[in-house]
């Protein structure tokens, strides 16, 4: 692979040279992801393969361009998973692409995000040093806040080269429970379940009916579903990758003003938004398709608390991602600046101008 590395290397140095941008890619299954990519595709999928992997110490580092099936299939044989149940969009997606584009699952509430599980990278800056940053295990902190910083950073900051993460095992036993509730009487139930001892891993409201996945051991999700009630859903994993996936229905409508993911403290009561809307991760997580004007939906998300993205489609010339305040888009351009000074690497994907 040293030959790999050593092409990248001279695709950057000479990139950085010139000031032409280059576009890191690997499977291009979230392409659409963010705003409008610019420049020469660098296709990590030639630095490929899993390196380690300790089913006993819940850890495996595999190279960027390695297609996140072959990990899946590695950890599935052992019994274990990606707990952050990471979005595929597509079978070409990579490890790399999993990271940069920091996006997690149905699962997210119940065990973290995605920048929760990485424990260490290396990366390629835009002088073509490598640099790492973490470790291999939890107790290996030096450095870990960099580790988590790169991911979700579109990789407007480097090229992300090896990456070790956190698996988890596998649930023992699983179901999904189904509710008629309205949105308002949902939130309600979510956040009075979330205080209480109960192994919900999953949660989505749409259209009058509220579903709940219950993991973990046997004798815990058989209690709380006696305790809970509702009607068990069949063929409920196929339900949860669709949600993952964004394949079900919901996710099909027409693109013309865009999906757009409201992050919400989950206690944020239902919002007085015209569209259609499903709501994930126990009332953080809420997919609205709307008319509305986009300054009133970003106030309206800010001042429940959180932050509105254009997820897909739509005019990204708003721009996709919430607007930074001051100081923390000082920090944004420093941290750009620190790592890629020539601005090549994947230049105005997160921010325009930048």
């Amino acid at each position: 692979m040293q030959t790999t590395l050593d092409n990248f290397r001279e695709r950057i140095l000479a990139a950085s040279a010139s000031g032409i941008a280059l576009q890191i890619q690997g499977g291009g299954s979230k392409h659409w992801y963010g705003q409008e990519v610019q420049g020469e595709v660098l296709d990590t999928r030639a630095y490929s393969g899993i390196l380690a992997y300790d089913p006993t110490e819940l850890v495996l580092t595999a190279r960027s361009g390695t297609p996140l099936a072959e990990i899946e299939t590695a950890l599935a044989a052992q019994n274990q998973m990606l707990a952050f149940e990471p979005p595929h969009f597509g079978a070409t997606t990579t490890i790399g692409g999993v990271v940069a584009a920091g996006l997690s699952g149905p699962r997210r509430p119940a065990v973290g995000a995605a920048r929760d599980f990485v424990l260490g990278v290396s990366l390629m800056n835009g002088q073509g040093q490598v640099l790492e940053f973490g470790g291999q295990v939890m107790k290996n902190v030096a450095g870990y806040d960099v580790s988590r910083l790169l991911t979700g950073s579109m990789g407007c900051l480097g090229l992300l080269l090896d990456i070790s993460i956190k698996v988890l095992p596998r649930p023992f036993a699983e179901t999904t429970l189904v509710f008629a509730l309205s949105e308002a009487d949902a939130l309600t139930r979510l956040n009075q379940w979330a205080g209480q001892a109960l192994p919900i891993s999953a949660s989505c409201w749409h259209v009058g009916r509220l579903m709940l996945r219950l993991s973990g051991a046997e004798a815990a999700v058989r209690a709380a579903k006696v305790r809970l009630g509702g009607e068990e859903m069949q063929d409920a994993t196929a339900f949860w990758i669709a949600l993952r996936e964004q394949t079900q229905d919901f996710f099909q409508q027409e693109e013309e003003h865009g999906l757009w993911r409201l992050s919400l403290p989950s206690t944020s009561a239902a919002l007085k938004l015209t569209g259609k809307s499903m709501i994930e991760w126990g009332g953080a997580q809420r997919w609205l398709y709307s008319t509305e004007k986009p300054e009133l939906i970003r106030l309206t998300a800010l001042a429940a608390g959180g932050h509105a993205s254009l997820f897909r489609g739509g005019d990204k010339s708003i721009g996709v991602f919430a607007p930074l305040s001051a100081p923390l888009e000082k920090i944004h351009r420093r941290l750009k600046n620190t790592f890629d000074p020539a601005g090549i690497f994947n230049p105005g994907r997160m921010y325009k101008g930048w």
